[in-house]
C-alpha cells in the first residue's frame, strides 16, 4: 500500500507531490486526476505510480490529499465517501472548505488535516498554513503530516478560524507578487531596460527584501525607512504609491480573496 495520495494533479497537486518525492521514495506514493492525458504526462514526468479513480486512490493509501478546487470537493468526496477507513487521514487544502464540512461528507470519525499551501512548493519554497486536531493524531501520524509539509517550504500551525486569513496572505498571494513584478519590469522596460533583464532584476530584489524581513528580524516599515534617504529618489516613490492608494489596494485585494473564501464556505 502506498503512503500518500493524491487526488487532483494541478498546479498546487503536483507542487506538493514534487516536494514529497525528495523525502518520501516513489513507491510510497499515489495520485490520479480527472484528466488522462495530465496522468499520463505527471507519470512521466516523476516515475510516480498512478490510479485510474478517486476511489482506487482512496483505497490505496493512507494519507490522501484532496488538491482539487472547492467547487469540486462535493463530487470528489461523494466518491470516497464509502471508502475512508478510520486509520485514513484526510488533507484537505481547498480555501472556505473547514473541517467540519469535510467530515460532514465523510464521517465525523475522520481525521482532518485543513491546509492551505501555495505554488512556490514547486521550488520547495512554499508556506504552508495548517490546523488540525492534534490529539486525534499519533506522534507517528504528527511526524509525517510535518514531514509531509515541511518538503516543500515553511509551515505555520494555526487555529482554524485564521485559514481564510492564511489563504489571503500566502495562499493566494503569489498572484499579488508576480503583479507587482511585472509592473516594476514594465517601469524598467519603459526607461530602457530589456525585457529580460528587467524581470530579473525586479524579482531578485523581490527574493533579497523578502529575505530581509525573515533572516534580520526588523520591522517591514524600519526596512523601508533604511532605503529612503532623506529627500531622495526612494521617499520620493514611496509618497507616490501611497498618493496612489498602494496599501489600501493590497488591503482591498486581501478582503476580496477573504470574502470568496467565506463563499465557498457557505457553497
Amino acid at each position: 500500500m502506498a503512503k500518500i495520495g493524491f487526488i487532483g494533479m494541478g498546479n498546487m497537486g503536483y507542487a506538493m507531490m514534487c516536494g514529497a518525492l525528495k523525502v518520501f521514495p516513489k513507491e510510497e506514493i499515489l495520485f490520479t486526476d480527472v484528466n488522462e492525458s495530465r496522468i499520463k504526462q505527471v507519470h512521466q514526468l516523476t516515475g510516480v505510480s498512478y490510479a485510474l479513480s478517486n476511489a482506487e486512490c482512496a483505497n490505496s493509501v493512507k494519507y490522501l490529499v484532496l488538491a482539487v478546487k472547492p467547487q469540486f470537493y462535493n463530487e470528489v468526496m461523494k466518491n470516497i465517501q464509502h471508502i475512508v477507513r478510520q486509520d485514513h487521514v484526510i488533507i484537505s487544502i481547498a480555501p472556505g472548505i473547514s473541517v467540519s464540512r469535510v467530515k460532514e461528507h465523510l464521517g465525523s470519525q475522520v481525521r482532518v488535516v485543513r491546509a492551505m499551501p501555495n505554488t512556490p512548493a514547486l521550488l520547495g519554497e512554499g508556506m504552508t498554513g495548517i490546523t488540525f486536531a492534534k490529539e486525534d493524531f499519533s506522534y507517528e501520524e504528527k511526524d509525517t503530516i510535518e514531514k509531509f509539509f515541511r518538503s516543500f517550504g515553511k509551515v505555520k500551525f494555526v487555529k482554524e478560524h485564521l485559514m481564510n486569513a492564511v489563504t489571503c496572505i500566502s495562499g493566494s498571494s503569489p498572484a499579488y507578487v508576480y503583479m507587482f513584478i511585472e509592473a516594476l519590469a514594465d517601469s524598467g522596460v519603459k526607461y530602457g531596460l530589456t525585457r529580460d533583464a528587467a524581470y530579473e532584476m525586479a524579482a531578485q530584489t523581490v527574493v533579497g527584501a523578502a529575505k530581509m524581513v525573515l533572516e534580520t528580524g526588523e520591522h517591514p516599515g524600519k526596512l523601508k525607512d533604511n532605503v529612503c534617504s532623506p529627500g531622495g529618489t526612494t521617499i520620493a516613490a514611496v509618497s507616490a504609491l501611497e498618493e496612489h492608494g498602494f496599501r489600501n489596494a493590497v488591503i482591498k485585494a486581501t478582503d476580496a480573496c477573504y470574502e470568496k473564501s467565506i463563499g465557498f464556505h457557505s457553497s
